[in-house]
Formats: C-alpha cells, structure tokens, sequence
C-alpha cells in the first residue's frame, strides 16, 4: 500500500488532485491506514495509470469514469467519439489559422506557419517532378489507403468542399 505523498510525488500530481479523484469516485484508495490516511494498491496505481492516459488524450474525467467502468465495446465507442471531436477541433482550428493568416496579410509570417496551401502543395509536387497525371495518380493512391486522412488533407490545403467531392469521386472511379 502506498501513501498519497508518495502517489503525488511518483506521478506529479497534487494531492488534492487525488483527493479530488476520490470525491468523484474516479479514483478511490483501496484502503485506509489506522490514522485515517488513504492507501492505494498495485490496483489503484494501475486504474491510475489509465486515468493519465486517458487524460493525456483530452478525456474528460466524467468520461474516464465511464470509461474505467465500460467493458471492450463500449469503451472503443466513447474512444472513437472523441476521435471524432479531436478531428473536428483540429478543422476548426485550421480554419482559425487561415483567418488569421489573411487578416495578418504578411507573406513571411504564412510561410513560417504550418499551413500548406493548394498553391505551395502543387508547386512542391512539380519541383518533385510530378506532371498532371503524376499528381492525380497521387490523389488516386490517397484515396485508396486513406480516405478519411486524403478528405483532410484536401481540406487543410484550402480546397472548398464542392472540388474535394469532385476529387474524391474521380479519385474513387479510377
């Protein structure tokens, strides 16, 4: 059994963090010592090692707690929603970016940021030495192993979603 000091301390945690964990019942001690003070088990320590997981991946804690309870199903469900809402934000925030961007009106600022443009991409793709039908048989491979990945990609170079429908599909008939 391991004090909360020492739990605190080994995962760089505050102990009111863990106190907190078990006003919640996300993290309960599996034990008591005779003074009063929480104990934890190799099993707690181990539920909290997923809870850091699971947090490291945005989760929030009413949905670790859930987590923690659900049983395989369940839990890739909650997991694939989050998913979901990450690759949302993300295409919100590239939005964002590019508002930004246009608003600032500094060339040098967009060229040191992490946006791709359709133009930059092209270009890039030419210098490599890809000619037209180079770069659709490079659409046409995307598409095919990744088209979740291909359809953000599209839209995180700039293409407005009636041409990436467009792409997609020929991309697809091919």
């Amino acid at each position: 059994m391991f004090t909360i000091g020492y739990i605190a301390k080994k995962y760089s945690l505050s102990r009111s963090t863990l106190i907190y964990y078990d006003k919640i019942g996300v993290l309960s001690p599996g034990g008591r010592s005779e003074s009063n003070y929480r104990l934890y088990s190799g099993a707690d320590l181990e539920k909290l090692k997923r809870i850091r997981l699971f947090r490291s991946a945005g989760l929030p804690l009413q949905a670790i707690a859930a987590l923690l309870d659900a049983e395989g199903g369940d839990m890739n469900a909650q997991l694939e929603q989050r998913l979901v809402s990450i690759n949302s934000e993300i295409q919100g925030l590239r939005s964002q970016q590019k508002v930004i961007l246009k608003l600032l009106q500094d060339e040098d600022m967009a060229q040191n940021s992490r946006v791709m443009t359709r133009e930059t991409w092209v270009s890039m793709l030419k210098a490599a030495g890809l000619d037209e039908e180079g770069m659709k048989n490079w659409h046409i491979e995307f598409e095919k192993s990744s088209p979740e990945a291909h359809q953000d990609f599209l839209e995180s170079i700039g293409i407005d979603d009636d041409e990436i429908a467009l792409i997609r599909r020929w991309s697809k008939a091919d």
